[in-house]
Formats: C-alpha cells, structure tokens, sequence
C-alpha cells in the first residue's frame, strides 16, 4: 500500500506490521518447528494482534474521528486541509488492516485446528465439556470446589450500563440461563431468560486444566469447559432448568488520558492515567459464531460499538495469547532443545569485571550469552570501593529485578546513584511506577525522563574516584526476562571518547533545555538522524569515486521516509544495500528495477531478534555502531536514544559477525519485500543452519570447556 504524496514506493507502517505478524503465524504452521512451539508461536500471533488494535488501530481512529469533528467546523478551523489528508490516509490504511485481518483470522483458525489436530496425534488431547466422561466429572467437580468456586461472580446484563469497568486483558463468558414461567401458556409454563457474564479467573487457575492421564494420554480442558461443566454450581439454587455459555473478548483503546493538573505529581497523573485507560472505548470485538443472537445484541450493546469497529465472529475460544503458557505434558520432546546461556570466559571468574573491562572492550550477546556478568558488573559497582557514582537509564523492568536490587545496594554503600526510568514505557507504567517509588525509598536519585520525549536510550555510567570511568551501552532493555527471549548486544568500553558522551548525556537529561554537544555518540532527537544520513551519503560517494561501499544493519524497524528516502538514492546509486529488519519495514523493493543491489529479510525463529547493529563500510574502513534506535520517526524525531560507536577490533568483528550470519539465513529469514511475500530468503552463501543456531553453536566453540557451559 503506497503513501501516494512520495516520490518513492512506501508500505504504511502498520500494513507492514501486519506482513510481519503474519510472518510469525507462518512459522505456526511449518511442520518443522516442534509441535509445542508451534503452539507458542499461535499465542505470540494473538497477543501482537491485540496490542497492535489497543495502540495503533486506536491511534488511525482517533485521526478519523478528529477529522470528522475538522470538517463539521469547516472553514473555522485552519487545519482543515492537513488533518483531512490525514484522515484520508488512515481511512485507507484502517480499511486495507481490515481486509488483512479478515484474512489472516481465517488462516489462523486453520492454523490452530491443524495444530489441535498434531496434538491429538501426539497423544495429547484437548477435550470439551461434552466430551468429560464419568471420572473426569468427578474430577472437574473438586476442581471447581477446590479452585473455582469464590472466584467467579456473574454479572447481570440488566445490572449494568456498561462494559466499562471490564478490562480487556480477560476473557468472558457470556450466559444465557433459562427458567421456567409461571405463566402457562397452551398448557406449558413459559421459558423465560436471564442474561450474565463473568470473567474467567486465568491469573488464578490459567488457562488451560490437566485432568488425570488416561491409557498413556494426557488430557487437557480449556478452563472456558471446566467452568461450563460448573454452570450448574454457579447457579446453584437459583431455579434455572438451562444454562449455555460464549466466549467473547474485546480490546480497548490503550492511549492514556494524563491529566494535565500541575498540581499533581508526575506519579499520581501516570496512576490517574492507568485508571482512565481500563475505560478506554472498546474498538475490536470477537466472540464466539455460535453465540446466541439474543444474547449477542446484549453483549454488544453493553460496549457500545460503532461502525468503525472491528466485530468478528470467531470460535469456541477467544484469548489465544495464553496458548504460550500451554503445558507440555512432560514432552519435551515437542519443544526445541534448549540453549543454555553461556558466561565468555573473559567475564568469568573471580577477577574484577571493572578491571576486565578497563582493560579492553567486552561484549554479551543474549540470549546466547548469559545476562548474569552485566549483573555482576553492577553488584561489583554497588560495593566497590573506587566506584564514586552509578547512572542508568531504565525502560522496562523485570518482576524482581537484580539490577534494581544492585543499584538499591550501591545507594545504601554511599554511592551517587541516578536512574532515568521512563513512566511512559506502553503497559509497564504502573511496574515502573512500583519500582520508582522503592528505588526513591532507598535514596536514588529517580529522574522520570523528559517532558515530551520518551527516553528510550539504553546506557549506564560507573564513575570511578580515579582512573578510566566505564559505560555500558545496550540494544535492549536492562531486564532479566527479556535477555532470556530477546536476542541484544550489550558493550561495555573504558573508552574515554564514549563515557564521557555518556556522562553528558544525563546531564542533559536532566537539563534538556541547555545546548550540548555529543562527541562520539549519535543522540535523538539532536542530530542521529542527521548523522546516519551523512553516513549512507557518504556511501553514496564512495562508490562514486571507485571505494569499497555498503551499507549493512541488522534492526527492528525501518519507517522514517527520510531514511527509506536515502536508502533507495544510495541502493540506486549501485551501493549494495543489506537489511535485517524483523518488523515494520516501509521499503518496497519488489517495486524496485532489476539488479538495484538491496536485499531485505526478516528473522523469525525462536528467540525475538531485536539487536540493532548498523554497519558501514567507509571506503574499506569499516564503521560499526549499537545502540537502541529503530530508523522510526518516534526514534529519531521524538525520543532521547543513543546509538554508540563500535571501536574494538574483536568486538567489531563480533557485530560484523551477527549482522553477517542473518544475512546468510536461508532458513528461517523471509524475503521481505513491501507486498506481504512469505518467501524464504535465498543468500548467495547461505548458512547451513538457522543464524540463530549458527550463532549459538559458534559462541559455544569460543569457549573453553567448563562446568557450567557443557550443561
């Protein structure tokens, strides 16, 4: 789907987020991922789906609705002309989702039966509540006294005005209880109903119930059938003859509504904020095809939905994103074999990480690489006695966090402890307000970023009493459970050069108002955008002038016309050009002539790839930079981001290395193209494996055998 005002062939962001979510629902339905995996990959399908309608399906309506509300004012309002043409593009973009959604829906229920069906095969059978015989009654029965029974309250339609207090994180069932009338009417007393519904208690029982084996088998019941064998028991005494039960979902509009009231405190308008979100207007709705029609207009009713909408009939079950906690009845067979994270030799051990890293570069790559020694590094910092101050930029945080407990630690020990946490991380807010609030507790100084500009950078700075200061700078966040499933690179330098532009950046930071001047590192919204494209023009020049030229990066987005813009002028200009992007890709190369020399792909495998590694080869002196940026506009207009400068040599090589082994991907890397392909890439010197499995199987041959790196 083109932007039509470009001179360039240019894919809506969110059309592209839609190829790449379907890129995931594609690796649900290869045979060669395991079984469970396969299952997995279902539940991450879903739960993108619902993020992507709570934010950016919410985000094109609004743009309509402000339009509408423009063009009732007419000439008055002096906007008009430009929020009309927006309008126009997010009507097109909203119905072009639509048709793909339609689309995709029908091939994920394919998806899910096929997959249901593998597992039945496999000896693993879901059942339904028709399907319970005699013992697992039995069973089902104490389940719900045991488990159930207190956690579930059904609601009468008739009792409420509104869906608004119901969040969109659960899942429903709609019932509908028949009675008998006292009237008679030829000779028969009247069925009359009643209508309720209730949330499923997920959180407390999940999703999924193992019954007892049976003949070698292991059955399991989705917790939607267990409570509909319970019915009876739920309105127990109640004098209902019938009582029938439909799944349905909705999804809200996820923008917050921050109260601008300067007297309150930013904490109390983020709190105020999560608050008015829970009754965002609801803007997608799924429920069950088999639904009755008179319950159906009640349920729809009570979420006062309107034509702009999204309502689809779908199956038996709705919530699928919980098919990622689906138990794997002990097969271990049907999953991939784990990777243990392994600890570098050259940050093992019981040697200073400060010194170790004083004295050269070093690096982690998770998941591959353990997260325990960037811990490590900070509990050395907490209690060493040359480290004078901390600081740390935070976007999301663990549960229990140990990188919250070192720097708690390092307050407690006299350490000048700053941390920027960013309250406006999406659907982390009220964690990261939890966190703030302990972390002040504790005597951290607790900056909550910037007015207007997210901080989205991923850096700390130790600051040492004498000697060489250190810097870490991370293409992900500083998070316990995302190094476990995200694959990111993290550098720790002594290089003056950098930890000095680091040290600045707090400062400004906290004082973004003063002029400062970055060195080394590339800054958002100061001039990464404006350096980045020197970079490529620089490319462009080169190959100009006979000088080795290419550009390769490995990110998570590319969407900044500016930056599509540049791309396509130095691709066309014969500069080879190799892209690694996983998700919204705004490029077009299928609209490209034959042999302009740029080639995209999209990494799909079992961990979420999420490094940014950009490479340049500067006239044969190869140029190589990390950090946290996407080329979106939101990364380079309006957010503070830091992409570092890559120095040592083997270091170098290392990033050299993963950006190349994606690259070389002809397994799970798909041909990404700006109309939707699902083909696999095709390299010239493909890989004999999947990159992940290349990079995983090559970290463990740098390794010295040890205990705890041969598990």
């Amino acid at each position: 789907m083109g932007k039509k005002s470009s001179p360039f062939p240019y894919t809506q962001r969110d059309v592209s987020w839609m190829y790449f979510n379907r890129r995931i629902l594609q690796e649900a339905m290869r045979p060669e991922v395991p079984l469970l995996e396969r299952l997995s990959f279902l539940g991450i399908y879903s739960n993108n789906l619902d993020e992507f309608f709570r934010v950016r399906v919410a985000s094109l309506n609004r743009v309509i609705e402000w339009s509408d509300k423009v063009a009732r004012q007419g000439a008055t309002h002096s906007g008009g002309a430009s929020v009309a043409k927006e309008a126009q593009l997010a009507k097109r973009t909203a119905k072009e989702i639509s048709r793909l959604n339609s689309t995709y829906s029908k091939e994920y229920e394919m998806a899910v039966e096929s997959v249901y069906k593998e597992l039945s095969d496999n000896n693993i059978c879901l059942i339904t509540d028709k399907d319970a015989d005699a013992d697992q009654l039995k069973f089902i029965r104490k389940f719900f006294h045991d488990k159930l029974e207190g956690h579930i309250v059904p609601v009468w339609f008739s009792a409420v005005k509104h869906l608004d207090y119901e969040t969109d994180e659960d899942i429903y069932l709609a019932v509908k209880a028949g009675r008998l009338s006292n009237r008679i009417v030829d000779g028969e007393r009247r069925t009359v109903y009643d209508y309720a519904y209730f949330d499923l208690p997920v959180q407390s029982c999940g999703r999924f119930i193992r019954l007892p084996d049976k003949d070698g088998k292991c059955y399991i019941m989705y917790l939607d059938d267990v409570v509909r064998c319970s019915l009876s028991e739920i309105f127990e005494g109640m004098g209902y003859v019938s009582t029938e039960a439909y799944a349905f979902k909705f999804t809200r509009d996820a923008e917050m509504d921050i109260d601008e009231d300067k007297h309150n405190g930013l904490l109390q308008k983020i709190a105020k904020g999560l608050k008015n979100r829970r009754k965002g207007e609801p803007l997608r709705f799924v429920y069950d095809s088999s639904m009755p029609s008179d319950l159906l207009r009640r349920v729809m009713g009570k979420l006062d939905l309107d034509r702009k909408d999204t309502v689809l009939h779908g199956g038996r079950y709705q919530n699928h994103k919980d098919l990622m906690k689906f138990p794997d009845c002990g097969r271990k067979d049907l999953k991939f074999i784990p990777y243990i994270p392994i600890i570098p030799h050259s940050l093992d051990g019981n040697e200073s990480l400060i010194d170790r890293v004083r004295a050269q570069d070093r690096f982690l790559h998770v998941p591959y690489h353990s997260f325990a020694p960037f811990v490590r590094l900070l509990h050395e910092a907490a209690v060493d006695r040359r480290v004078r101050s901390v600081k740390i930029t935070l976007y999301r945080l663990a549960k229990d966090s140990r990188v919250v407990n070192a720097l708690i630690g390092a307050a407690r020990n006299g350490k000048k402890v700053t941390v920027v946490i960013e309250l406006l991380a999406r659907f982390d807010e009220e964690s990261n307000m939890k966190w703030a609030q302990k972390m002040q507790d504790a005597g951290i100084k607790v900056i909550f970023g910037v007015e207007g500009l997210k901080v989205h950078s991923k850096v700390v700075h130790i600051g040492m009493k004498s000697g060489s200061d250190i810097a870490c700078v991370s293409t992900g966040n500083f998070h316990e459970g995302n190094a476990a499933t995200y694959t990111d690179c993290i550098l720790m330098t002594a290089s003056r050069r950098i930890t000095a532009d680091v040290d600045t950046l707090f400062d400004f930071i906290e004082k973004p108002y003063i002029p400062v001047q970055f060195k080394e590192l590339l800054v958002s919204p100061n001039e990464m955008k404006k350096k980045f494209i020197s970079l490529i023009n620089n490319e462009i020049k080169n190959h100009k002038n006979g000088r080795p030229a290419y550009i390769k990066v490995k990110i998570n987005h590319i969407t900044h016309p500016d930056i599509v813009s540049k791309l396509y002028e130095a691709a066309c200009s014969g500069v080879k050009v190799d892209l690694l992007v996983r998700g919204n890709c705004s490029l077009v190369t299928a609209d490209l002539p034959e042999g302009v020399p740029m080639h995209v792909a999209g990494i799909i495998d079992r961990y979420l790839e999420h490094s940014r590694i950009f490479v340049f080869a500067a006239g044969g002196q190869e140029k190589v930079f990390i950090g946290s940026a996407d080329w979106m506009p939101r990364n380079l207009d309006n957010r503070i981001e830091v992409i570092a400068p890559v120095y040592d040599p083997t270091v170098k090589q290392e990033m050299i290395r993963i950006v190349d082994y994606g690259l070389r991907d002809a397994r799970q890397a798909r041909v990404v193209d700006g109309h939707g392909s699902l083909e696999f890439a095709s390299p010239d010197n493909p890989l004999s494996s999947g990159s992940q499995e290349a990079l995983y199987a090559y970290y463990r041959s740098c390794e010295p055998a040890s205990e705890d790196n041969a598990k």
